[in-house]
């Protein structure tokens, strides 16, 4: 009898840790349910990346589909894109990683008790997004000469106009994402891998702008990559530089890039007003 008494008990403790269990996993998944509902950059990530990786290659197959003889008369011209295109993509994480290391430290504060001024940031997260990304390209750029027989050094003066117009274009992204992450809090921060591809469809790394609709290509001409990328084609083909292309890519940078600065600085001062600044990672 006291067998079967403690058989019992033992099922219904079997029973009840099991039941425990299953509660435990569904309030675990209801938690990040919550935490999804709540938070719309997580779910626009969610259908982001594959969206972005249908039209980019897309564009890219029907491009290839549609010019045969195109590889044939580019040699190098896909490798010195990709490189290029990462400028643009390392100096928007130099502003933004270096800025979301703070926030995750929750140093802002800290730092802002000492006569840090919020420009004097600002020009601290560009001249290190800039250090970033010397090395993270140049060390690429170099490994391309022995394994592929490709050197982007050899465009010469262009390729530092290529560098610059790219890398300012990275810095007001990357202003953008730092700013909407103040505003938005942590859950934001996929957006420093987000913004950055969204415009790369509309930027013609592998393409000529002339291969998109044309609504796109209104929008792709307001863009400074679209500008650079058109002429790193154009120097590679025709060895021409096309200075039309360089200005109005200068232009276009230069506006961002103070509209962003601006941006922040407001963001920033709004966040430190409201006492958010040690409150963001919550």
């Amino acid at each position: 009898m006291n067998f079967k008494t403690q058989s019992s008990a033992s099922v219904n403790v079997k029973r009840e840790y099991k039941d425990s269990s299953v509660q435990r996993i569904y309030a675990m998944c209801l938690r990040y349910l919550y935490l999804l509902r709540s938070s719309w950059p997580r779910v626009v990530e969610l259908a982001y990346w594959p969206t972005v990786q249908m039209i980019l290659w897309g564009l890219i197959s029907q491009f290839f589909a549609e010019n045969n003889s195109w590889l044939a008369q580019a040699a190098g011209v896909l490798i010195g894109a990709v490189l290029l295109w990462d400028v643009v993509f390392r100096g928007q994480l130099g502003v933004s990683l270096v800025f979301f290391e703070e926030l995750h430290a929750r140093n802002l504060a800290h730092l802002f008790v000492s006569p840090l001024r919020p420009i004097e940031l600002v020009a601290s997260l560009l001249l290190i997004s800039f250090v970033r990304t010397v090395i993270g390209v140049g060390v690429a750029a170099l490994l391309a000469i022995p394994m592929y027989h490709y050197s982007i050094f050899d465009l010469g003066l262009p390729l530092l106009a290529f560098f610059a117009n790219l890398l300012v274009m990275g810095w007001a992204m990357g202003l953008v994402v730092a700013a909407l992450v103040l505003r938005f809090g942590v859950g934001a921060e996929s957006l420093a891998w987000v913004v950055v591809f969204a415009v790369a469809p509309l930027s013609g790394i592998f393409y000529p702008i002339e291969i998109l609709p044309q609504w796109a290509q209104t929008l792709a001409w307001w863009l400074p990559a679209s500008h650079v990328f058109e002429g790193l084609r154009s120097v590679m083909f025709d060895h021409q530089f096309p200075m039309s292309l360089f200005y109005t890519a200068t232009v276009l940078n230069v506006a961002y890039l103070l509209l962003s600065i601006v941006v922040f600085l407001y963001v920033f001062s709004v966040a430190r007003r409201h006492g958010l600044l040690m409150r963001i990672g919550e």
